[in-house]
């Protein structure tokens, strides 16, 4: 058996060699033994499942462990997004969520997602209890009940949610804006869970929805499905074809989001959370501040230095997150890998609902997407942002960790003044573009940030970067 560990969130394996059925088992097990002692299991959780190679049979299987260890389950009747298993877990008071997906990984990956009672991501501390239940277990230890046997007996019932979330969505967006503003957009859901919740509030709001990727097809396209430009080129170029305001996509689990605008152009995470925030401030009148990962925009830190509200930095991952959400501290929190979630919504980064902000911003101002960004440049002043994935070898990467723990005195030039190791390594420099260095935690690559304030600046430090990672 392969060593099971849990990254950023929940546990990821390629299909078929470390994300088997016998593995699944062993987690799934150990999960039980955990909630059976850490929480009040008569309650019940929530199994959710994407729409990847045998999401439904795995989900089925987690459904039928939980069984034989005497916790009841609630099992989706189709593919439901994370962000809705969050929403489920909450609003039926439930001791928590199994989510089998591997969110924007590769075709050939899938992974199990646990979310304790509170709906957010499990944070370490519990991972790491979990991983010790599973490294103690061998596959003769697992309980399991077949699945009619524990529908027979009502351990297992059938339920989907989507309904209950849709109604709670129209108490957070401005329907009446966006049904007012007539508005033409594109949605992709990636061949992912969010057929039927994105394309239809949008469509009920009075939107001309047009919807491109919407059936099954596990292979993504033959991409990896994050909604990043490139997986997005489909879209662009039906938002041009058919003149749309804008292009709204998400990732197979809904969890992260994607924005094309009226030109066909792709826009990244880090300049629409910005917005985002600007925008609920000025909307909403919210006082409180904004929790961002230590790889997310520094735009952020501007607007929110704007508007007088306190910035925390977090490690990456929303787990490290949704804390400050919980207690009250942040109207809103987002990472650049797409990720957002707003005060009086859920613990867990929702991309169904950025989209809709997205779309609401838009209708309310009656402005593109490059229009506002250029406002925002004028209030706050100007960042660009670039991220770079480098596939190294273990050792490659071990040793490039190790020299980046040395003191980095300048870089390209020009002084470094902080040294960050929140997560990785993290480089500002005295005119305030900075450049950050970390291991991935659900992929084997390190990943390469780097802010600064302008395009030609940019390449500048990235060229400033490559030389440095040549010297080993």
């Amino acid at each position: 058996m392969a060593t099971i560990k849990f990254g950023t969130s929940g546990w990821r394996g390629i299909i078929a060699a470390d994300f088997t059925f016998a593995n699944a088992r062993l987690v799934c097990q150990g999960l039980a033994q955990y909630l059976q002692q850490e929480a009040n299991t008569s309650q019940g959780i929530v199994i959710g499942y994407d729409t990847r190679f045998l999401s439904e049979d795995f989900a089925a299987l987690a459904a039928e462990i939980m069984a034989g260890n005497g916790i009841p389950s609630y099992l989706g009747l189709r593919p439901i997004p994370t962000p809705v298993v969050t929403f489920a877990i909450l609003a039926g008071r439930h001791a928590g969520g199994i989510t089998i997906t591997a969110s924007h990984n590769p075709g050939e990956y899938n992974g199990i997602k646990f979310s304790p009672a509170w709906g957010g991501p499990a944070p370490t501390t519990v991972t790491k209890i979990i991983e010790k239940h599973i490294s103690g277990l061998s596959e003769d230890q697992v309980q399991w009940l077949p699945l009619a046997e524990a529908r027979a007996r009502g351990l297992v019932q059938d339920f989907d949610p989507r309904e209950a979330y849709l109604q709670d969505l129209a108490t957070k967006i401005d329907l009446n804006t966006i049904r007012q503003a007539g508005l033409r957009i594109v949605v992709d859901p990636l061949y992912g869970t969010a057929v039927g919740y994105l394309d239809r509030f949008l469509e009920e709001a009075g939107v001309e929805v047009s919807l491109i990727h919407d059936w099954r097809d596990p292979y993504f396209g033959g991409q990896k499905p994050e909604p990043t430009a490139e997986a997005l080129a489909e879209l662009s170029q039906e938002v041009q074809v058919s003149r749309a305001h804008l292009g709204l996509a998400v990732d197979p689990d809904a969890d992260r989001f994607g924005v094309i605008d009226h030109q066909g152009q792709h826009h990244p995470a880090n300049l629409i959370l910005a917005l985002l925030l600007d925008y609920l401030v000025k909307t909403r009148g919210w006082r409180q501040g904004v929790a961002r990962s230590v790889a997310t925009t520094h735009l952020i830190d501007r607007v929110a230095a704007y508007h007088d509200l306190p910035v925390y930095e977090t490690r990456v991952g929303f787990k490290h997150l949704a804390a400050y959400l919980l207690d009250g501290r942040v109207a809103m929190i987002g990472e650049e890998a797409d990720g957002f979630s707003m005060r009086g919504h859920l613990p867990e980064k929702d991309g169904i609902l950025a989209c809709l902000l997205i779309a609401e911003m838009v209708a309310r101002s009656g402005k593109t997407i490059p229009q506002l960004r250029d406002e925002l440049f004028a209030q706050v002043g100007p960042l660009y942002t670039r991220r770079l994935d480098l596939r190294l070898s273990p050792a490659t990467k071990e040793d490039l960790m190790a020299r980046l723990a040395q003191p980095l005195v300048s870089l390209g030039g020009r002084p470094v003044v902080q040294h960050n190791t929140l997560e990785g390594h993290k480089f500002i420099l005295a005119d305030g573009s900075w450049v950050c260095l970390r291991p991935s935690g659900t992929e084997p690559v390190v990943r390469v940030y780097l802010e600064a304030a302008s395009p030609e600046e940019l390449d500048r430090l990235q060229e400033a970067m490559a030389q440095l990672l040549a010297k080993g």
